[in-house]
């Protein structure tokens, strides 16, 4: 059986909070891909087999969910286990961990709002977060309302596309190459300024 096929059966077994279910799941295990469970829930809203909002409300609630499960792994943990569990995880790379958790250390409120809109960090984000213990508060808002926007997005596309939501997948498919792309050029780069910022061993001056 397919993920698609999985969310589908959630969704006929549960109705909107399948689709929760599935999201939130999403947070935990990235390969289930949200750009795929939200269009297929706007396609499920759009043939009357559940209420459009209810999708919308329970969609957003499984994001928090899911996110606030790896905010209190990265709260409890810390980041060398957090890290060290992470490297033993099926499909989730250390290297992406790092990048997310270095995007966070320089963008702080702003990486959890906007990473909820950027494939990989949207589910990861969430661990620097609780290693650096935002508070609870802060980090629920943003994530609520990235998410909401995130979601929103995604589920009336496949609502207004009825029958053909796949093309939101095959759109955001390309999207995301593009976005992990930029993302490791600016890694990268961070790190080349860095470097070329250090001084070198003839650069320090020597005790007077």
């Amino acid at each position: 059986m397919s993920a698609i096929d999985w969310v589908n059966g959630l969704m006929d077994t549960l109705g909107a909070p399948g689709a929760g279910v599935a999201i939130a799941l999403e947070n935990l295990f990235p390969p289930i891909p949200s750009e795929a469970i939200l269009p297929l829930a706007g396609f499920a809203a759009s043939t009357g087999r559940m209420s459009l909002v209810a999708v919308l409300l329970w969609t957003t609630a499984g994001s928090v969910i899911g996110a606030l499960a790896l905010y209190g792994v990265g709260a409890l943990l810390g980041r060398d286990r957090t890290v060290a569990l992470a490297a033993r995880l099926p499909l989730v790379k250390v290297s992406d961990i790092e990048r997310t958790e270095g995007w966070f250390l320089r963008h702080g409120t702003k990486a959890v709002f906007f990473g909820r809109m950027i494939p990989v960090f949207r589910s990861l984000v969430s661990i620097p977060a609780g290693v650096e213990r935002m508070p609870l508060p802060v980090f629920l808002t943003l994530t609520t309302l990235g998410s909401a926007l995130w979601n929103t997005a995604f589920v009336l596309a496949g609502h207004a596309l009825g029958a053909n939501w796949t093309q939101v997948t095959d759109v955001v498919s390309a999207y995301s190459k593009v976005v992990l792309v930029a993302a490791a050029l600016t890694v990268l780069a961070f790190v080349a300024v860095r470097l070329l910022r250090r001084p070198s061993s003839t650069e320090v001056s020597e005790p007077s």
